[in-house]
């Protein structure tokens, strides 16, 4: 039962991050297409974004292995 707790919680987290992920994208293209002069900042601010968000699965997977 362990397992299934343990595989349900980093599945749900990696969809969430998954889509949290392409909402940073979607966000940052729409805003490089309304001021392409601000390309630059806005990536750097995008892959800050997309680093804390890939944070979340990984520590579901530290608790998963927590709750083995």
């Amino acid at each position: 039962m362990e397992a299934l707790a343990a595989a349900i919680a980093v599945s749900f987290s990696a969809i969430g991050a998954s889509f949290a992920n392409s909402i940073i994208v979607k966000s940052t293209i729409e805003g490089i297409s309304r001021q392409p002069e601000l390309r630059g900042p806005l990536q750097t601010v995008m892959l800050i974004g997309i680093a804390l968000v890939e944070a979340i699965p990984i520590l579901a997977v530290v608790v998963a292995f927590m709750i083995l």
